[in-house]
Formats: structure tokens, sequence, C-alpha cells
């Protein structure tokens, strides 16, 4: 069987999807991510090797997310994408037609703006929790329930409140105030649900033209609560994928067919016995000019094998060859 291998490991959560030679997804793992990035790529391929046949062919491997170069060397990836051209191309290959692609994960947000089947514009937050799923996460544990339970009561509320969702430390404290007030639970949950869709929009889609038909990305896009919020204040339907949790995955598996079809060089994957190796992470700050970027490098055997982070690529070069 051939297949194509990719790995999205972001922030919060650690992503595989395996694609066939039809492009049809085979399998996929969703694991959270734990501040391991490392162990979760190598359990996750430990799954994923389970859930496939033993005639397996990985011809070709990449990577995307936050975490994709750290990734890209535990694996051999033969392409490491970034997640925009990855959401993108995932997107568009379910719906052909999109012309805005949201993608809210756990610790970043995305907006994609697509225009007749190329990326045309993108904004990014990666520094406000407050148009993330982390606000929601953070809310439902003050409140005492799960995400689940959160987002199942906010679709009860009949009146929702105006929270106040530019800060999470603002939003918490108004909705407090709210509490304190008297108002319902479900309304203030989905009062907390209309104020992250509000921050979204006001940062990350500030200035973009946001024309439909419109596809939600993500593992906030399982809350049906947020999806409403956003067909509100959007006056447009919101398209869900199947797998939108995975959607970043299947981008980069898509990405890996696509190198293949353009050169047929082989893979460099390393091969599923990579998820048994211990490998060690760390860092240190380059003084080669003002910027003082902080490096990270991963080792093996003491052996270097990669070093990145720096706004400069001196570091992205062969690490055998660099010296401290």
């Amino acid at each position: 069987m051939e297949a194509y291998l990719g790995i999205d490991v972001g922030s919060v959560t650690t992503k595989l999807a395996v694609l066939d030679k039809n492009d049809k997804l085979v399998t996929h793992i969703y694991l959270l991510t734990q501040g391991k990035p490392i162990e979760m790529v190598q359990q996750g391929l430990k799954q994923i090797k389970q859930q496939l046949p033993k005639d397996v062919n990985l011809r070709s491997v990449a990577t995307t997310g936050s975490a994709r170069y750290l990734a890209g060397v535990i694996v051999g990836a033969d392409l490491v994408k970034n997640e925009i051209t990855s959401h993108a191309v995932a997107a568009l290959q379910y719906n052909p037609e999109a012309q805005t692609i949201i993608e809210i994960g756990g610790q970043d947000s995305k907006i994609i703006i697509v225009r007749d089947g190329i990326v045309t514009d993108f904004g990014m937050n990666t520094v406000c929790a407050a148009g993330t799923g982390s606000f929601l996460d953070h809310q439902a544990l003050r409140l005492n329930m799960t995400i689940e339970e959160f987002a199942k009561r906010a679709l009860d509320s009949d009146t929702p409140v105006r929270i106040a969702g530019r800060c999470t430390v603002f939003a918490e404290s108004d909705m407090i105030h709210k509490q304190q007030m008297g108002h319902r639970t479900e309304d203030i949950l989905y009062g907390l649900c209309q104020a992250l869709v509000r921050n979204y929009l006001n940062n990350v889609g500030l200035g973009k033209e946001i024309k439909p038909p419109i596809v939600f990305q993500g593992g906030v896009a399982f809350n049906q609560a947020i999806v409403k919020a956003l067909q509100e204040e959007l006056n447009t339907e919101i398209i869900v994928p199947l797998h939108h949790e995975v959607m970043g995955a299947i981008g980069a598996a898509l990405l890996a067919h696509e190198r293949i079809a353009d050169n047929n060089n082989g893979s460099k994957f390393k091969g599923f016995g990579v998820s048994e190796v211990k490998y060690h992470t760390s860092s240190f700050i380059c003084k080669a000019c003002p910027n003082q970027c902080e490096i990270a490098q991963i080792s093996l055997n003491g052996q270097v094998l990669a070093r990145w982070g720096g706004r400069c690529d001196i570091w992205e070069r062969d690490p055998s060859s660099q010296k401290l």
C-alpha cells in the first residue's frame, strides 16, 4: 500500500494523518502535546503504525505546525511547511470553492483569504489568548465544567450576556461581575463564545475581506456554540469539514504526495523505529548580532542534529560545520 504521512505539531495538540495514493484519508491520530512534542510525535508514530497494514510503503512525509522543524528532524521529513500553506491546501481539497478559511487552535488562530484557489492574504494571532481555544478552556475550568459541557450549555442560551472579550483578564472579571448580577450561566457561556468570535474578527480578521464560502478548521470547531456565534456575527453559513481537527496534518500529507509527483527521489523518512530513540533538546542565546535570538537545538548521543529559531538562517545550515 502506497501512503503519505502528514504531521502537525502544535502547542496544544499533535496530529498525524495518512493518505493513500488517491489522497483518501486512511487513518489519523489526535493527541494532546502536553508540552512534550518529541514524545507525542513518537507516540503518534507508534499508534499510527498499529493502524496501518504491514505492507504499507510511506513514500513521503511532511511536517507542519509550530514545532514543524523539531518534528521534521525527528522523523526525517521530506518537506517542512508552514501552517498557512498546509491548512489552505487541505481546505481546498475538500472545499475547492472556499474563499475564507478560519482556523482556531488552542494557542493561536489564523485567517486565510483565498481567491480562485490561490492564497492572497492571511493573518495570524500568536500572542493573545482571547481569540484562541485556551480562552474557553480557562473559563470552563474556572466554572468547574468540561469544555464539552461548556459548549452544550452555551447553546441553551436565550439572552446571551455581552462579555468584554478583548483580553482574558478583563473577560474573567466581567464574567464574575455578570455572575454576581444574577445572569444565567448559559447566557454567560454563550456571551463568552461571542466574545471570542469578536476578538478573533477584530484582531486576526481586521482589514480582511471575509467572503463565503467560509471553512472553519481547528480543534475549536468541535464547539458548536462557536460555530453558531460565527454564523451570527458573519451572517452566513460556516462550513465545518468532517476532519476539521486534523486538517493541518492532512494538508501536510497532500503536500508530501505532491512532492513525490514533482520529484521522485525517494523519502528521507527514518522509519517507525524513531519512536524508540531518546533525543535531547536544549537552547542557547546567539550573540552574532544585537537581536540575541534564542536558538533551539536537538541532539542524539551528543551530536547536534539541527538548530532553529533565529531571525536569520545562520544556525539552520549543516550543524556539523558550526561552532558555538
